[in-house]
């Protein structure tokens, strides 16, 4: 079998605090979710005028509840993440950062995002702890479900609801618009998480964790991300029609749903050795040209 080489890169270099902050959150990884909530701003300037201080808000809240959310799980996962030599690198298993310090980042960032949620209306402020508690509770749903990946990827979805909640401070009408780009985001994110797990499948075979690639194989695992991500592509089109979308949106989805019929290319059953290229690059282009597609539609509509 080839593997990935224990792929866990995009990590900043240095010895400074704030590269072992960024590193600790992976920070790099931002480019997958922060897009997409970028995509819920513009379907609601379809329905309301967007300021720059709501689009910052929506930023800050989206960064703070990341960084908490990865801060916890890395908290959560201290103790296996140094029995696996794909992570055993980590800032808590290498103790660049003690396990108080790291208590803090995740306190101080669950705060801003309260406050963020705060800032932009009543709706988000009511929502923000449902949020923190999805978003945390993940951390520990590998060792009861193998559907964790589609939690990870409802967690994911969270970023473009808010993002279009933090405009318009109600929920979309007809209701069902806004959980289409949830769809989008479940099945995207969890689609590629599926794929990211291939590479520990012998590691969580022994320490009991679940996965769909540890319930299924490598080959029923791969074919089910196949599934998640046409269902996305469906779910995108499907939504860029809902919300009236036109043409600078669907060129984007276009590019997306190319990229990721080229990303299941690189990546095979006993193959992993392109999985980083599949996981990293392809999927923060992917995000990137849907946000490109809407935000252009929304401005030049």
């Amino acid at each position: 079998m080839t593997s990935a080489g224990g792929v866990d890169g995009q990590v900043l270099s240095g010895g400074g605090r704030l590269a072992a902050y960024a590193n600790f959150v992976k920070v790099a990884h931002t480019v997958f979710s922060l897009p997409f909530a970028l995509v819920g701003v513009a379907a609601a300037a379809r329905v309301r005028p967007v300021t720059l201080r709501a689009v910052l808000l929506v930023v800050a809240a989206f960064g703070a509840a990341r960084f908490a959310a990865m801060g916890f799980n890395r908290i959560a996962d201290r103790r296996l993440d140094a029995l696996n030599p794909r992570t055993a690198g980590r800032e808590l298993p290498r103790r660049r950062m003690s396990l108080v310090e790291a208590w803090v980042l995740v306190a101080v960032m669950s705060a801003l995002f309260v406050l963020a949620s705060a800032l932009l209306n009543p709706l988000c402020l009511a929502l923000s702890p449902v949020a923190l508690a999805w978003v945390t509770a993940y951390s520990y749903a590998k060792r009861f479900t193998p559907l964790s990946h589609l939690w990870l990827g409802l967690g994911m979805a969270i970023a473009p609801v808010g993002g279009y909640l933090a405009v318009t401070g109600a929920w979309s009408t007809p209701w069902w618009v806004i959980l289409l780009l949830a769809l989008v985001v479940t099945c995207w994110g969890g689609g590629f998480d599926v794929l990211y797990s291939l590479q520990d499948e012998a590691f969580d075979r022994e320490h009991g964790l679940r996965s769909l690639t540890v319930a299924l194989g490598p080959g029923g695992a791969i074919a089910t991300a196949r599934l998640l991500h046409a269902a996305a592509a469906v779910a995108l089109v499907a939504f860029g029609v809902a919300s009236g979308f036109g043409p600078w949106y669907f060129s984007g989805v276009a590019a997306a749903v190319t990229l990721l019929v080229w990303e299941h290319r690189l990546v095979r059953p006993n193959d992993y050795s392109r999985l980083d290229a599949a996981f990293f690059s392809m999927n923060g282009i992917i995000s990137a040209a849907v946000m490109a597609g809407a935000i252009l539609d929304a401005v030049l509509r």
